[in-house]
This record gives structure tokens, sequence and C-alpha cells, in this order.
């Protein structure tokens, strides 16, 4: 089962003791912060929890899987998220 936006909002007012429309704007808040850090090049560290961060990848030799046609794919971005250790001791 996920959890949703509004689940985890509400769980958030709960635990802080606050508004949920509070928890909302911290909430959109973190993710601005997060989007704008990675789209930089920083890495974000939430210590325990998790890490993310932008990483290269380079040129490479695809296939087209419906002609078989080799294509080549362009240099690009990606994000890695890592689970910090209490969240992997979570996941036990």
């Amino acid at each position: 089962m996920a959890i949703t936006r509004s689940d985890l909002v509400s769980a958030l007012a709960e635990k802080a003791g606050t508004s949920k429309s509070d928890a909302d704007a911290v909430l959109s808040a973190f993710g601005d912060v997060l989007i704008d850090a990675v789209g930089k090049g920083e890495k974000v560290a939430i210590s325990g929890i998790l890490s993310v961060e932008r990483v290269e990848r380079a040129a490479r030799t695809g296939r087209n899987p419906a002609t078989g046609e080799t294509i080549d794919i362009p240099a690009g971005y990606g994000v890695k998220v890592s689970a910090g250790s209490r969240l992997k001791a979570a996941a036990k």
C-alpha cells in the first residue's frame, strides 16, 4: 500500500503538532529545495534516512526493441536515491 501526499501531510501534521496546511507548506518547500539542489548538481543528505544526488550517464548505444535498429543515446543526467541506515533498518 502506498502513502499518498495527503496521508503524508496528515502524518507530518500529527507528529509535529501543527496544522495540515503548515505541514503541506513545509513538504512543498522541501520538494522545491530538493529539486533546486539536485538541479545544480548538489547532493542532499538527510543523515540516517536518505541521500539524493545527480549522476552523469555516459553516451551509449542502444537498440530499438520494435525494429532492432541500433540507436545512439546521448549523455545525460539521472538521479540516484540511496537509503540511509535507519531507513534500511526499518525495511527488515
